[in-house]
């Protein structure tokens, strides 16, 4: 089974640990983000992973390389030319994702306790052409999930902005969910995405109508997003525990 890995961003919240370092090898408990989410990926049988590189990429190369990639087939998209956003990111990587098979793919700056396993499993029993894993969290900015989770929509409540174009938000009508930085991709969705820098969740949105985007819930999902210093706070001290 095929992952991708974010690990390109700028890490610009974690300043001034990602002055020296990429965000993807800040340490958790003592282990870098990036070695949490290959060998969590790697427990749940994905084998062939792909790594996208720009801030301080030769350091994830060389980190890569002195583990002997941790026993899987590892691949890197390499972005240190121009930074192309999480849509465009998926693009480039489409020669070592496109296949027979849905791929996954996980923001590196993300810990959770899902069952990614089951994540996949659900989406090949679907007929999403994209699954988003969501989670019930306070947040001005929700999906909008109809009861057959099909994603509708995007609402900013505190500036009122919608999207897509034309949408229109009515309380009450929609599940309200926040995403959590991981998901499952048919292949059939690389032949609509263009070359060069987009967002994967504008992608999304700009296409539901035309195609399944479903979401998936689970009730009690544990997830933290490291990329904030708080939040990096917090999983040092869950994790050192271990």
């Amino acid at each position: 089974m095929k992952a991708m890995i974010f690990a390109a961003g700028l890490g610009t919240r974690l300043k001034p640990l990602t002055d020296r370092m990429p965000k993807a090898l800040v340490p958790v408990g003592g282990v870098p983000m990036l070695q949490r989410v290959i060998l969590k990926l790697k427990e749940a049988g994905f084998n062939e992973i792909t790594v996208n590189i720009h801030h301080f990429g030769e350091q994830i190369i060389a980190f890569l390389e002195a583990h002997q990639n941790f026993g899987t087939i590892l691949h890197i998209s390499d972005e240190r030319g121009k930074l192309l956003d999480t849509g465009g990111g998926i693009r480039k990587a489409a020669p070592f994702l496109d296949g027979r098979e849905p791929f996954l793919v996980h923001n590196v700056d993300i810990l959770s306790d899902i069952d990614l396993k089951a994540l996949y499993a659900h989406h090949l029993h679907t007929a999403n052409e994209a699954t988003l894993l969501a989670s019930q969290r306070s947040t001005s900015r929700y999906l909008l999930f109809d009861h057959q989770a099909r994603l509708c929509g995007w609402v900013n409540k505190s500036t009122g902005q919608t999207k897509p174009e034309g949408f229109t938000y009515r309380p009450g009508e929609y599940e309200e969910y926040a995403f959590s930085g991981i998901h499952v991709i048919s292949p059939s969705l690389l032949r609509l995405m263009d070359e060069g820098a987009f967002s994967i969740m504008d992608f999304y949105l700009q296409n539901c109508r035309q195609t399944r985007i479903g979401g998936y819930f689970v009730p009690g999902l544990r997830i933290i997003d490291i990329g904030k210093p708080e939040a990096l706070e917090q999983a040092n001290r869950a994790f050192g525990e271990e």
